[in-house]
């Protein structure tokens, strides 16, 4: 097997700690070239004393002799009190400086240097937290933000959601659960898996298995549209339950109702069933390597399988019934077929109009009478009136 890499890194934000003293701690996911992510915690003197040590070892590329031949990117050094402002306006400049650092020469990018710096640490697995000490205070990054760090507007607080039944983790990305636990999601996938933080704990967990605190429904979650957006299959999939359907790559479908647990309602002709969301793709959309990788993971359990569910609120969460889904589908598309084969109709009607008018023969002019000679006499120039007599 080849050497270590790393293939990303993502700032998905920072972390406010209170123990042994108040602190702040930037928050990295780290993709690495096995295809596993790893959350890590650095705080910004560590960074700045890697970037020092970096150019060390780089003199060339860091500036030191010639500064047109720099190519890694500059950082700031640490002010002398860094409060939540700094920490909070640096993320933009740390993104960039993240990017710009993977993508440099194999030498650089790729040094054990690098590569040991980002490696998953025993504090990053079990950081030091007190219980008589309130826990630390999560903020994200906004989504846009990450595309264009410069936009950066402020913090996102992490949302909290309990476990309604205790769940196994099946590979060391996952996190374990016990019901009644309380996680912090930091990130919501569309694929049904979301990254979580319970404690000293991280990974992904089923969405299922979680519930908001203030109802069991979802707020964030869209309503069906039977119009349907088109998606191609990208791996196939075999129904288990009654109420999903059984696809085959390359299959074009219609997806009606998206939702947050990664199970989507997708249509094929008239029939509707749930389908895993991460095995499709919008037709246009091009592939990438995150999504590819994305369909090697299984597709996450769907809350109707989960045995001991308790829930803390009296309703249960509302769910359409495949009935309803596919009652309202067929209503679609028959209007979808009237309003086509009224425009049909019409288009046919001009068209037949316009060839009965191109059939018609056309009005011929009428040929004036001749005038009489005497007419032509009483109308005509002198010389001509010397010609005719």
């Amino acid at each position: 097997m080849g050497d270590v890499f790393i293939r990303h890194i993502e700032l998905l934000g920072y972390e406010k700690r209170f123990f042994p003293s108040q602190h702040y701690v930037y928050m990295f996911l780290v993709k690495w070239n096995d295809l596993s992510e790893k959350l890590v915690y650095r705080r910004f003197t560590e960074i700045y004393e890697f970037h020092k040590a970096l150019k060390e070892m780089f003199p060339i590329e860091s500036g030191d002799i010639n500064m047109e031949n720099r190519i890694i990117p500059h950082l700031p050094a640490p002010k002398w009190f860094d409060g939540q402002r700094s920490t909070q306006n640096r993320q933009g400049t740390l993104s960039e400086y993240c990017y710009a650092l993977v993508n440099l020469p194999h030498k650089i990018s790729r040094c054990l240097h690098v590569v040991n710096f980002f490696k998953v640490r025993p504090d990053d697995m079990n950081p030091v937290t007190d219980s008589q000490i309130k826990k630390p205070e999560v903020f994200l990054l906004p989504k846009d933000a990450k595309k264009n760090p410069s936009d950066i507007t402020g913090p996102i607080v992490l949302q909290t959601y309990r476990a309604i039944a205790d769940y196994e983790k099946s590979s060391t990305s996952e996190m374990a659960l016990k019901a009644g636990d309380m996680v912090d999601v930091v990130e919501k996938s569309e694929s049904g898996w979301w990254f979580c933080q319970l404690k000293n704990k991280r990974g992904w967990v089923p969405a299922a298995y979680l519930e908001p605190m203030d109802g069991p429904d979802e707020s964030e979650e869209q309503e069906p549209n039977y119009a349907g957006e088109q998606y191609i299959v990208q791996k196939s999939y075999t129904a288990v339950e009654e109420d999903e359907l059984t696809l085959e790559e390359g299959d074009t479908i219609e997806v009606i109702h998206k939702l947050l647990d990664g199970w989507w309602v997708v249509r094929k002709d008239e029939t509707t069933g749930y389908y895993p969301s991460m095995y499709l793709q919008k037709s246009g959309d091009a592939n990438t390597p995150g999504k590819s990788e994305l369909r090697n993971r299984r597709a996450p359990p769907r809350r109707s399988t989960i045995r001991n569910a308790k829930s803390i609120h009296k309703q249960s969460r509302k769910q359409i019934s495949q009935e309803t889904y596919r009652r309202n589908s067929k209503k679609y598309i028959q209007s979808r077929r009237n309003m086509k084969g009224n425009f049909q109709n019409k288009a046919n009607v001009i068209l037949e109009k316009n060839e009965q008018e191109e059939n018609k023969p056309k009005a011929q002019p009428a040929v004036p009478p001749r005038p009489s000679k005497d007419l032509i006499l009483n109308r005509c120039t002198e010389s001509t009136r010397r010609k005719i007599l």
